[in-house]
């Protein structure tokens, strides 16, 4: 494959945020960012704008879910309580008559 050398300009903050994520993937900075771009390149750009429509559609659907599943895993939790009370008493009797 025969390359051609890119320049771009972008902030510091930006620069190292790239740098970070590249040495977590242990690649370098240049690989993620043909990746990135082939990628991007590769979307139709019908989907760019379904991809945000959906994305926003996902994200009222989680902030609806959520309160239902922490009532859930407080109302687990509760029940947990109530059975681990029930075992440490009926340990207890056990105990008791020994």
């Amino acid at each position: 494959m025969q390359t051609e050398r890119v320049t771009y300009l972008t902030s510091a903050e930006q620069k190292a945020q790239l740098e970070a994520f590249a040495k977590a993937r242990g690649e370098s900075v240049g690989n993620v960012l043909r990746e990135a771009a082939t990628r991007y390149i590769a979307q139709p750009p019908e989907l760019a704008g379904d991809e945000e429509a959906a994305l926003d559609l996902l994200l009222d659907e989680l902030e609806a879910a959520i309160p239902k599943w922490n009532a859930k895993f407080d109302s687990m939790e509760k029940s947990l309580d109530h059975a681990h009370k029930a075992v440490r008493d009926a340990l207890a009797r056990v105990e008791a008559t020994k």
